[in-house]
């Protein structure tokens, strides 16, 4: 699937198990219309792909393309329920990632930028080059980021820096992402990136799949402690296989 702002490709591993890469090719990474669709598209495409991995062209986003959306945004400003219509189309695609049961891997370079970093914040891992750079500026456009990146980001580097973010609109260096926990990995370039994202990839598309949503799932759960621990242990007794179980006792 492929149209001006987004293509979704497929390889194959040297195990056998399909992976796919979702990346952004507009100008700048804009996330206009068109971006949106998409990706929703491609998100509902992905078929057998063990693991799904987004990343940019010129750079990961420059965030939401504001000239190109003007024509859906301008005619419900104002209009809550029409906003909220006009919105849910871009939610399709962040919740929608946030939402898929295989992991989801961001490699960013260059800006990742508003719409861009709310879409990296709903993946299970993000991955950055040295010249990335992160920024959520709604608060300097008279509006607050509703992507789910102000829910997400308060989990993954804490509430303060949540907030440092989101309310100065000022960006952070890759260094800092790495010290913060928003990335876990900063590599030298783009190319080292993009090798480094593919490698892990390939190494999370030979786990069991179910483990793999098991533990998304427990992850991305809310609620008391107990009833999220009894979740756990009811979806190991619904999958655990006793092949499964012989073959961690070999390992052990």
């Amino acid at each position: 699937m492929t149209n001006e702002s987004v293509r979704l490709s497929r390889r194959t591993t040297e195990g056998g198990q399909e992976v796919a890469t979702l990346t952004i090719t507009s100008k700048m990474g804009a996330m206009g219309p068109e971006f949106w669709r998409g990706a929703a598209q491609a998100l509902s495409d992905l078929g057998g792909a063990r693991v799904l991995t987004v990343r940019g062209e010129g750079l990961f986003s420059a965030g939401l393309d504001v000239k190109a959306s003007a024509a859906d945004l301008l005619p419900v400003l104002g209009d809550e329920a029409g906003f909220a219509a006009v919105v849910a189309g871009m939610h399709a695609v962040t919740e929608g990632v946030a939402a898929l049961p295989i992991p989801v891997i961001v490699a960013a370079h260059g800006w990742c930028i508003g719409a861009g970093l709310e879409l990296a914040a709903a993946a299970d891992l993000r991955l950055c080059s040295a010249d990335a750079r992160f920024m959520l500026p709604e608060v300097r456009l008279g509006i607050a980021a509703d992507l789910g990146g102000l829910q997400r980001l308060p989990g993954l580097i804490g509430r303060g820096r949540a907030a440092h973010l989101a309310l100065t609109g000022q960006p952070i260096d890759a260094a800092t992402a790495e010290r913060w926990g928003l990335v876990t990995e900063v590599l030298p370039d783009p190319e080292a990136l993009f090798t480094r994202a593919d490698a892990l990839a390939d190494a999370l598309a030979v786990l069991p799949p179910h483990a793999l949503e098991g533990t998304k799932r427990s992850l991305n759960a809310e609620g008391p402690h107990a009833g999220r621990l009894a979740a756990d242990v009811a979806w190991n007794a619904r999958y655990m296989t006793a092949e499964g179980l012989q073959a961690a006792l070999r390992k052990a």
